[in-house]
């Protein structure tokens, strides 16, 4: 057997560097084509990555981003503001096991990691379906913007 078959391949790593994390994180910020979604991925990764880098080395897996949805929860962040961060690491883990710096298997775990419950009552006086149509049937457009809203609307 030549030493090039009996040459395996590298099992990917557990414990993700920071030039990792960056790699991913360039990766899914590329794979965005909104601005707005790259500031809010970005601003939520950049601190995803300050915290895993302040916590003892710990393996970038299910248990070590549940430990990050807790210290959000312990800050009070409001609920979207968690999920938002939590769909950012899934993505991180989606690009790190994609470019084989991090196994399926654990990939699979983070992104079972659940969000947190939106609980709330949405308050104000909110218009039914058939009042909502005669709005904007009654409105006048006035932009193109208006135009194109009031004619996917009547679809």
């Amino acid at each position: 057997m030549s030493k090039s078959k009996s040459r395996k391949k590298r099992p990917p790593k557990r414990v993700l560097a920071l030039p990792d994390l960056e790699h991913a994180k360039t990766a899914v910020l590329n794979s965005l084509t909104s601005a707005s979604g790259q500031r809010t991925y970005d601003h939520a990764i950049r601190e995803f990555v300050a915290w895993y880098c302040s916590e003892p080395r710990l393996a970038f897996n299910r248990t070590v981003v549940l430990r990050y949805r807790i210290q959000l929860e312990q800050r009070r962040s409001a609920p979207a503001t968690i999920n938002r961060r939590l769909a950012a690491i899934r993505r991180i883990a989606y690009e790190a096991a994609d470019a084989g710096l991090l196994s399926p298997e654990l990939a699979a775990g983070i992104r079972r990691v659940k969000g947190v419950r939106r609980i709330g009552v949405r308050l104000g006086n909110w218009l039914t379906p058939k009042q909502g149509r005669r709005l904007l049937e009654s409105a006048t457009p006035l932009t193109a913007r208006e135009l194109r809203v009031t004619r996917w609307s009547r679809c």
